[in-house]
């Protein structure tokens, strides 16, 4: 039986501490100035109740932080003011910046493990999937803990810093693209024609995030598509909605100027253009 720390059970964290507890581990947890809701979920997920974080740590071998992002670092001031000797799982979806500093400030009496977790709270039918990076033997003593649950845990390629990057690469797709897709949908609305739209939605292919060998030929169409997308923008003024996600597509599809009907670019070369002004 591995015991862990768990700072603090929001509903992913007590999802999270739900499957280790399922598996045979111990999950404490520190209620101190802690809400009724968050009493509620660390009991349903059969965490255990510490006096204090002192405590805690003093039992644990494993810390996991999955809290509020903009809480991240003040949750990891608090362990660092302890003498940790474990592994500490930072979790939370922040930037590669930000969890390297984390790390710096643990250290040196912890091992840090970047981690990012993507999908629903795990439990039931729903899976998500906890990649880490950071030391092979850190991560070797976090995956056994949670073998044959719903949480599969994965190895990500790089050093601390990776496996946010990686959350930060994904969510800025898929958050955004919810965000467009309510702006397209207001915009629809106020000219009657969100039935179209969703219609012509269900036609669309889904795949663009899974697929990126077709992003050579959104290059080589970007001289096409910005001038649009000035167009769409207007458009969305007119409407009284932000136009400003379709002008930021404009600045980035300035950047692939360049490209101009070079549909034979390589897939590499295409991701370097984008990066090329910015470094």
């Amino acid at each position: 039986m591995t015991t862990v720390t768990l700072l603090h059970p929001g509903a992913m964290g007590a999802a999270v501490a739900a499957q280790a507890v399922a598996a045979g581990h111990e999950v404490l947890w520190v209620p101190e100035g802690r809400s009724e809701a968050t009493h509620r979920r660390a009991k349903e997920a059969g965490a255990t109740a510490c006096d204090s974080l002192a405590e805690a740590l003093e039992r644990s071998e494993i810390v996991l932080s999955i809290c509020p992002p903009q809480a991240a670092e003040d949750v990891a001031t608090t362990v660092a003011r302890h003498t940790f000797a474990g592994v500490y799982v930072d979790a939370n979806a922040i930037n590669p910046k930000r969890m390297q500093r984390i790390a710096e400030e643990i250290k040196p009496s912890s091992v840090v493990l970047d981690g990012a977790i993507f999908g629903p709270p795990p439990g039931g039918q729903r899976a998500a999937r906890l990649y880490l990076a950071g030391e092979a033997q850190a991560v070797d003593t976090v995956q056994p803990v949670f073998e044959d649950t719903a949480l599969h845990v994965r190895r990500a390629s790089g050093s601390v810093g990776s496996a946010s990057a990686l959350k930060m690469a994904f969510a800025s797709y898929q958050k955004a693209a919810r965000t467009l897709a309510g702006v397209a949908h207001a915009l629809a609305d106020a000219h009657g024609v969100g039935d179209e739209l969703t219609a012509e939605a269900q036609v669309m292919a889904s795949n663009i995030l899974s697929d990126p060998g077709y992003l050579p030929s959104v290059a080589a169409r970007a001289w096409r598509w910005a001038p649009e997308m000035e167009d769409i923008a207007e458009t969305l003024r007119a409407a009284g909605l932000p136009a400003d996600m379709a002008e930021a597509a404009v600045a980035v599809m300035s950047r692939w100027e360049g490209d101009k009907d070079r549909y034979d670019l390589e897939l590499t070369d295409v991701l370097s253009h984008l990066r090329s002004q910015g470094e």
